[in-house]
């Protein structure tokens, strides 16, 4: 029988060695222009980020509109669709600008995560993978500006 005292110190190494990933998994589909108004900012047209990449939160991260402003780390991870996921890309940074159920234009599949914009959804994903209406994603709310 194994000494239970000499077991101890292994768990209590390979519990403290193993840490926490503050990254979420979630799914994303894409909407199209057009984007005002918004839930979080009606017609303002300057709450949009330069580079386009926004997004709409859907039900599972709206918290109230509390959502809105956050920004978030956005990765592909996989897809129905072969090869969907854009090879290398690193994480893109998105705003959230609008509640998923609150949209002017419908989104292209229903009860995602997050609704991206075109371009960010673009950012992410391969386009010569075919029609790609859905992801699977790794997303992280960031500070960074």
């Amino acid at each position: 029988m194994i000494n239970r005292l000499k077991l101890l110190p292994f768990l209590l190494s390979l519990l403290l060695g193993l840490h926490r990933s503050a990254a979420d998994v979630g799914t994303a589909t894409s909407y199209s222009p057009p984007y005002l108004p918004t839930a979080c900012y009606g017609g303002d047209a300057s709450q949009f980020p330069s580079d386009n990449f926004f997004a709409a939160a859907g039900d599972g991260i709206w918290d109230n509109s509390a959502a809105c402003g956050r920004l978030y780390l956005v990765k592909c991870l996989s897809s129905t669709v072969p090869r969907a996921c854009a090879d290398g890309q690193p994480p893109i940074l998105v705003k959230i600008v609008d509640h998923a159920s609150a949209l002017v234009s419908p989104p292209s599949r229903g009860g995602a995560t997050m609704v991206l914009s075109d371009a960010a959804f673009r950012a992410i994903t391969n386009s010569s993978a075919g029609q790609i209406t859905q992801i699977n994603i790794d997303f992280t709310h960031s500070k960074k500006v």
